[in-house]
């Protein structure tokens, strides 16, 4: 996927992002949208349609406007695609994490990203390696940092468990994304899938030559009815990297 966050004007991005334009006094006829009702529609489109859908254009026509009267809003797509992902970093519920064990405020704040991809499934596809610095993204931050707040970790060593715990839910998140989109389109399930290249595999897969292979492949794939299973990585893979920080904070 070809977008990014922070492709477009970083100043202008920014100025959006914090609400500068829509708070200063305009002149003219009143305009008959706003960069929240820009926005909003356009993430509405993504979670329907996908990125590949989001066009200026799309927004446009969904909000009643001309094509060009939504860059009076925003200057276009790299623009709103920030303003579209800290939107939905705003909106996340966010539980309170006071009192409870460490163990559990990473879980919650881990469980917490799962539903957002899951909601927008978009976003797990969005490379934020420069990360759109609005305050929805400053809330989520800070609210993830609060995990692992008192623990004795430096601040660096903070803000890469912070970034470890979210690398594993994306990855997890794109395999429940991926096998939805390939049932979607194959019109198959998984187990459908496997029982019609079953037949086929059986009699040009050899055993014997791939033991390690045919045995575990056989036992995930009985157990999860599919290659994988979203769920179980997820349970299988949260506990491991509990189990990875615990080295670290436990053993301070």
């Amino acid at each position: 996927m070809s977008e990014r966050s922070s492709a477009g004007d970083p100043a202008r991005t920014l100025e959006l992002l914090w609400g500068r334009p829509e708070n200063a006094p305009t002149r003219g006829p009143k305009q008959r949208s706003s960069v929240a009702e820009v926005v909003r529609a356009a993430v509405e489109i993504a979670d329907a349609e996908g990125l590949e859908a989001l066009t200026m254009r799309a927004v446009a026509k969904r909000l009643g406007l001309t094509p060009m009267a939504t860059y009076t809003y925003v200057p276009g797509k790299a623009e709103l695609l920030d303003l579209m992902l800290d939107a939905v970093y705003r909106d996340m519920d966010r539980a309170d994490l006071t009192g409870m064990p460490w163990r559990r405020r990473v879980s919650v704040i881990a469980e917490e990203n799962r539903d957002l991809l899951s909601r927008h499934p978009w976003v797990a596809y969005v490379p934020t390696t420069r990360p759109p610095l609005g305050p929805g993204l400053a809330a989520k931050y800070e609210h993830e940092l609060a995990a692992f707040d008192g623990l004795g970790l430096d601040d660096v060593t903070m803000d890469a468990a912070v970034t470890h715990v979210l690398g594993f839910v994306t990855a997890v998140a794109r395999i429940a994304i991926d096998t939805a989109r390939a049932a979607n389109a194959s019109g198959m399930s998984d187990h459908e899938w496997w029982e019609r290249t079953g037949p086929v595999l059986a009699r040009v897969f050899d055993p014997e030559r791939y033991p390690l292979a045919a045995r575990v492949g056989a036992a995930a794939g009985n157990a999860h009815d599919s290659a994988y299973n979203a769920d179980h990585a997820w349970e299988f893979g949260l506990a491991r990297v509990l189990d990875g920080l615990a080295v670290l904070i436990e053993g301070r």
